[in-house]
């Protein structure tokens, strides 16, 4: 398969929004490893606010968007007590959210491939380090994430404890 990775396009809205949607759906009726929840997270406002900021990216496979990532230099409120691997502002660092798969391209490195775009992205503007957060029983991310390079840091809860997700590990890749 080849991966076409670029900037995603207000033209992209209406098909990421699909992509959420159908990935929750499958989320729902299989095991919800990262407990996203349909209408709440990932949604369009996600993918729109994204996009505007020129932080979100799609890969295309096919002619179809077959993931998404959001690229940005915003860290959760918790992070700022953490004491991460290195430390230096977030304009230095870049901050992955909203890791998206569609259900039909699950298992054929659309996940790996956003990983390795997001750090040769991150070395060619600088940064100094990636960081994300995963929750705690997203297994298969957490699997993903350590074979990419990224060193847990510390476990924190973000606040989405009512929606039975208390604790998100830390990771940080310093580059």
């Amino acid at each position: 398969m080849e991966f076409i990775i670029e900037a995603g396009k207000l033209s992209d809205i209406d098909e990421i929004e699909r992509l959420y949607n159908e990935m929750n759906d499958a989320l729902e009726a299989g095991i919800n490893y990262p407990g996203f929840k349909k209408g709440i997270y990932p949604v369009r406002e996600n993918a729109v606010e994204g996009v505007e900021e020129g932080y979100l990216y799609v890969i295309r496979c096919d002619g179809r968007i077959a993931g998404s990532v959001i690229l940005s230099h915003k860290p959760e409120e918790a992070y700022i007590a953490v004491a991460w691997n290195i430390e230096c502002s977030y304009d230095k660092i870049i901050v992955i959210h909203t890791l998206a798969v569609h259900p039909d391209f699950v298992r054929k490195g659309i996940g790996h491939s956003l990983m390795n775009f997001a750090e040769q992205h991150a070395r060619k503007q600088g940064m100094k380090a990636i960081r994300l957060d995963v929750y705690e029983k997203n297994y298969p991310a957490i699997r993903l994430y350590e074979r990419c390079g990224y060193e847990y840091v510390e476990t924190v809860d973000l606040g989405y404890a009512d929606y039975g997700l208390p604790w998100y590990k830390l990771y940080e890749k310093v580059l």
